[in-house]
């Protein structure tokens, strides 16, 4: 089963802040692992921020949320910038 992928409008201005190289390994987990089984790649994320998920990639972090056949993807930023941004873009 394939699952349809939706970003968030801020997260073209995450990927703007990254080079190349990371924003094509970023592309390609989340392509290979997001895509066809987000429950078993993601790691679920605690307290103000439970029911969201991240997929951890070297140093950066993919948060997003699972609705039903969707990934909805809320921000792609190295792993201390990304847990204070989300709160803002879950609304």
């Amino acid at each position: 089963m394939t699952y349809e992928i939706k970003y968030h409008p801020a997260v073209k201005e995450d990927l703007n802040k990254l080079d190349n190289t990371s924003k094509l390994r970023i592309k390609r987990a989340i392509e290979a692992r997001l895509a066809v089984e987000p429950i078993k790649w993601g790691e679920p994320l605690k307290g103000s921020l439970k029911g969201f998920q991240k997929l951890r990639i070297g140093d950066y972090r993919v948060v997003y949320k699972n609705v039903g056949k969707k990934i909805l993807i809320l921000g792609i930023r190295h792993r201390k910038d990304i847990y204070e941004i989300i709160r803002t873009r879950e609304k």
